[in-house]
């Protein structure tokens, strides 16, 4: 009885590492679907790329979205108002909405709401799948543990990792061997392509967001004032309050244990401070991989501390 046909799955994320591993099943003549899962809180550049030149270099790509949440009509109205800033839809709009809150270290469910269900979802329409994931272990200590193969319990299929032992330059050189450009990005300064911005953003990214894209902060600090408004309803309606549970509003970026939540602006002032200036720990000093990262589910840099 011969073998099952595995199908290669090969999660695009719109970074060069992601790119690199399409190039290098197309040069080694592994037949491969590329998948992009849309949490719709995108750079708008990594959209115009993914649709552009990397669709152009290596294949159609099939954008997945994730499963949404049903919204009460005053939510709708408000997901709508941001999509239209956006431009887009956009699942973690429409998430943080329906929860009242963000995602964080103690509530990370941004990568099960906008990413491993999706990726679940699609792997029950393919028979014997194999998620293909661009991650170096060069990366970081966290990434330099991780297998090249091994099976997901968590999706329920085999994952291979074949750029695990890939060094930057062996990335660039595939892009220079196929004439691909990178992420434009990467070009503006970024690090890493992924979440605009991600929970975890380091003090860099932050700066970086704040130089390159003000107007998204501009939509964080309006979604912080209608989030917390959310929160703020949803205690009332119990008669309860903030104060009671010992809660502060909900800001986009969680601060310290102690539950500090700077709003988005203090984070902005604070990204621009030396070393040594007023500190938010949006990091323990520990490394933190997030699992969207473990799982090549976005493109990161090397950490910069």
């Amino acid at each position: 009885m011969s073998k099952p046909e595995m199908k290669y799955l090969a999660s695009i994320s719109g970074g060069k590492d992601s790119a690199a591993m399409a190039l290098h099943f197309i040069e080694t003549g592994i037949e491969f679907e590329s998948v992009f899962f849309d949490t719709g809180w995108e750079h708008p550049d990594v959209y115009e790329y993914l649709r552009g030149e990397l669709t152009d270099k290596i294949g159609p790509i099939k954008e997945i979205t994730p499963p949404l949440p049903n919204l009460t009509p005053e939510k709708e109205a408000l997901a709508l108002y941001y999509e239209n800033r956006l431009g887009h839809t956009s699942a973690m709009i429409r998430w943080i909405l329906h929860k009242g809150m963000f995602p964080n270290r103690l509530g990370r469910w941004c990568t099960d709401h906008l990413k491993i269900k999706a990726i679940r979802k699609h792997l029950k329409t393919v028979d014997y799948p194999v998620n293909c994931v661009g991650v170096r272990a060069a990366e970081s200590k966290a990434r330099a543990k991780l297998p090249e193969r091994e099976l997901s319990t968590s999706l329920g299929c085999m994952v291979w990792r074949p750029l695990i032992k890939w060094t930057e330059q062996d990335v660039i050189d595939i892009h220079h061997r196929h004439q691909l450009a990178p992420n434009p990005l990467y070009l503006k300064g970024a690090k890493r392509v992924g979440c605009w911005p991600c929970i975890y953003s380091r003090k860099s990214e932050v700066q970086f967001m704040a130089a390159q894209d003000p107007t998204r902060i501009d939509l964080i600090r309006d979604l912080e004032k209608d989030v917390q408004q959310i929160a703020i309803a949803r205690l009332a309606a119990k008669g309860e309050t903030l104060e009671e549970h010992n809660r502060v509003p909900p800001t986009f970026f969680w601060g310290n244990p102690k539950w500090n939540m700077p709003p988005i602006d203090e984070v902005v002032k604070w990204s621009k401070t030396t070393r040594g200036g007023k500190q938010y720990a949006l990091f323990s000093e520990e490394e933190i991989e997030p699992s969207c990262m473990s799982w090549g589910l976005c493109d990161t840099g090397t950490d910069d501390g």
